[in-house]
């Protein structure tokens, strides 16, 4: 398989990037490396692109104890998690066996892509044929440190679905500094992405749109070129503080001439993403996380001094 699809190697030669993309995209390779393995045994926390029989694309949080992801061998992987809800992750894995997985550890930085196909998909249990298996960059991500108390009884979860922002909503997105992007392409399936940047860096526009920046990257654009294939996206905000989650599909649009550009320092390219149904879900998870510190690469006009409340 080619590290890259049509619509990857469009993008980064539109960006100019092209030679440097084949040359850090040697990192990709269809095997769980023995550094990833190491990894994997310690996280608590995925993201998992999935598509739903709509072709819509939904990003979702998955969580457990250290070792809830096991590596059965170098291309299949075996995931149980312990998502305190019935997420539209199971429905969408019925229809469509593809899944992009982004394990991200906010503590030290370091996240591992793993891209395939699920074989065997049970209520809290399913297994992962890799295609795609590649650590990323650590730009843009805050960190933030898991709490080591642990709930004694969640409170069930409460599933509230939207088709447009409510004022809760604009305000938790306007709060932001960290959200999780799921696409898909024709060719190569599935893929879930980490964005970060301060506070406001992703813009409600109205309650059926957002505005935010792509900033420079590693240059081999897995999300912007799937998003030239097919403008399906999902996103996931977390509450790290109360374990509630935001999730969001509908279509974004890559906006590489705009003069809104300026408005948004460091931003190389902008995103407009047009929401055409959105999943509350409070008590997603039992997990909570402290905040550590922002990304010291955060583009920004005016850097703030301690996190936004």
């Amino acid at each position: 398989m080619m590290p890259f699809h049509s619509g990857e190697i469009a993008v980064q030669t539109r960006a100019g990037v092209r030679e440097e993309a084949e040359r850090i995209g040697q990192v990709i390779c269809n095997k769980v490396k023995p550094a990833a393995l190491s990894f994997l045994s310690t996280q608590q926390m995925a993201i998992a692109s999935t598509i739903a029989a709509n072709n819509t694309i939904w990003a979702s949080l998955l969580t457990g104890s250290p070792g809830f992801i096991q590596v059965l061998n170098d291309q299949i992987i075996q995931i149980q998690h312990t998502s305190n809800y019935i997420d539209i992750f199971h429905k969408n894995l019925e229809k469509n066996s593809a899944i992009g997985l982004l394990v991200i550890d906010l503590s030290n930085r370091k996240r591992l892509r793993l891209n395939g196909n699920v074989k065997m998909h049970l209520s809290e249990m399913f297994q992962v044929e890799i295609q795609q298996s590649f650590f990323n960059c650590p730009k843009y991500i805050q960190t933030r440190y898991l709490e080591t108390s642990a709930i004694a009884e969640l409170p069930p979860p409460e599933i509230h679905q939207r088709n447009a922002l409510n004022s809760a909503d604009e305000s938790w997105i306007n709060q932001a500094d960290t959200f999780f992007i799921a696409t898909a392409n024709y060719t190569q399936g599935a893929d879930a992405s980490h964005r970060g940047g301060y506070p406001g860096f992703v813009q409600v526009i109205n309650s059926k749109t957002l505005l935010f920046p792509d900033y420079a990257g590693n240059n081999m654009f897995q999300t912007l070129g799937n998003l030239a294939q097919n403008s399906q996206a999902g996103l996931l905000f977390i509450d790290f503080d109360q374990g509630h989650t935001l999730q969001l599909t509908g279509q974004a649009v890559i906006l590489w001439d705009t003069e809104l550009l300026s408005t948004f320092p460091g931003a190389q390219r902008l995103i407009e993403f047009t929401i055409s149904q959105l999943i509350e879900t409070r008590n997603a998870t039992p997990l909570r996380w402290e905040f550590g510190e922002y990304s010291p690469v955060n583009p920004t006009s005016e850097q703030p001094t301690s996190k936004s409340i």
